[in-house]
């Protein structure tokens, strides 16, 4: 009897082993594949990101690239449309009238200065010897070489005044250096002189041919101690 219940706790035993080897690896397998799923869904997930992130900075780069690529002139606008006032004064006078254009028309002014300056001794007229007149009756002594024959953004100007003293009936000869050393297509140009008893006579058609170029309009004489008021006056009658 004995060894009949030793044999059946055997056999009991041995399936026991039996099952519990069955049982072991479908859970490791169960394992194994639970842990092949999270390793793939970490590898995906940061995938995705990275692509999000690259798509991103490609979108910011064309951005940039768009912006740089901007031509500059749409950015800042040259300004047009301006007024100069051009002068060359012997001795004051015209100087003064030029001023008062300038203001009454908000425009810039700029003097032409002869790089060999004239004195008082130069300047008289009533000596035979005087620098004016031997460059008056020596034609080919007339071309006065300037400190300064052009201006800085001439091409922003639509409108400019040339003002000169009147010598021997014509301009001041230093003003044809300046003339002649500048194109003036597309601009309306405005002569106008000092005297103490000559008019304007010639003066502007002459320079108006050295040049070639520009809407030459008719001019003003002054006087030598024109007012500001005069100026103003004429300035209004231009309709500029």
């Amino acid at each position: 009897m004995k060894k009949w219940i030793a044999l059946f706790m055997g056999l009991l035993l041995v399936f026991s082993f039996t099952a519990c080897g069955n049982t072991s690896p479908s859970n490791a397998s169960q394992t194994e594949s639970s842990a092949e799923e999270q390793e793939t869904s970490q590898t995906e997930t940061p995938t995705a990101a990275t692509s999000a992130t690259e798509t991103s900075a490609t979108e910011t780069t064309e951005a940039e690239v768009s912006e740089s690529e901007l031509p500059s002139d749409l950015e800042t606008e040259p300004e047009t449309g301006k007024t100069l006032v051009v002068y060359f004064s012997a001795t004051g006078n015209t100087e003064g009238a030029a001023n008062y254009i300038a203001a009454a028309t908000d425009a810039d002014a700029f003097e032409l200065e002869p790089k060999d300056p004239y004195t008082d001794a130069d300047l008289d007229w009533t000596d035979d010897n005087s620098r004016v007149v031997y460059e008056h009756d020596n034609p080919d002594a007339r071309d006065i070489e300037l400190v300064a024959a052009t201006v800085p953004d001439w091409e922003s100007y639509d409108t400019v005044f040339i003002g000169y003293p009147i010598w021997w009936g014509i301009a001041a000869w230093p003003v044809d250096s300046f003339v002649k050393a500048n194109d003036f297509t597309g601009k309306t140009v405005v002569p106008f002189c000092t005297s103490s008893s000559s008019g304007l006579g010639e003066s502007g058609e002459l320079l108006a041919e050295l040049t070639g170029t520009g809407d030459w309009l008719e001019g003003k004489r002054f006087s030598s101690g024109v007012t500001e008021d005069a100026v103003q006056t004429w300035i209004e009658e231009l309709g500029l």
